[in-house]
């Protein structure tokens, strides 16, 4: 039971913060949409918001990582793999009127100057995505170096075009970051090719 009232309360914050922000998401509004006690959030979050916050964030930065797993399959096509990234991603904000973006941007813009427990966890989340899509590229045969180089560029773009989806509540920035990922990541895969036939050349 308590554990249950645990995760309601984590999964409704998540929502919430996603959808309202930080600021504006008061406690008693958590624990009402939670069906949960009031105590309870201080119970299991003795920190008080700024501490469910943390959790929240870690929360959804795993269950979000998830997609990098999803779209980039060990094996697969990653040129094929990126265009379909991005285009899930305006997918999902036409399907939710815009409303369900990254869970974890909204939240970061609004606290890595008040609050260093949450900025920390953004951090680790950030730094986690960029891990896995590295280790993805890495894995289709692309340098290190160059794999964390797009993996970043690819986050960042994502970040921005939702930010700018949001507010013109248009897909088209995230189709156009979308189409120029992919073209980055084509020409780094074209230049691996070249490279190692190149070598192979060379080898005769």
């Amino acid at each position: 039971m308590a554990t249950a009232t645990r995760e309601r309360i984590v999964q409704t914050s998540a929502d919430l913060f996603r959808r309202q922000g930080f600021a504006s998401t008061g406690v008693k509004q958590i624990v009402a949409e939670a069906s949960a006690p009031f105590g309870s959030l201080y119970h299991f979050f003795p920190g008080g918001k700024e501490q469910l916050g943390a959790e929240v964030i870690r929360w959804s930065g795993a269950l979000y990582g998830q997609l990098i797993d999803a779209f980039f399959i060990p094996g697969a096509d990653v040129v094929s793999a990126t265009h379909a990234f991005f285009a899930g991603a305006a997918q999902t904000l036409r399907e939710t009127d815009y409303a369900d973006a990254c869970p974890i941007a909204t939240v970061a813009l609004e606290v890595s100057s008040t609050s260093e427990p949450m900025r920390q966890a953004c951090a680790e989340v950030f730094t986690s995505w960029v891990d896995a899509a590295t280790e993805r590229l890495v894995e289709s045969g692309l340098p290190r170096k160059r794999s964390r180089e797009l993996a970043i560029s690819m986050l960042a773009s994502l970040e921005g075009a939702f930010v700018l989806a949001r507010a013109t509540r248009s897909t088209e920035p995230v189709e156009i970051a979308g189409a120029a990922c992919t073209a980055s990541v084509r020409d780094a895969v074209a230049a691996r090719r070249a490279k190692g036939a190149a070598a192979h050349r060379r080898k005769r």
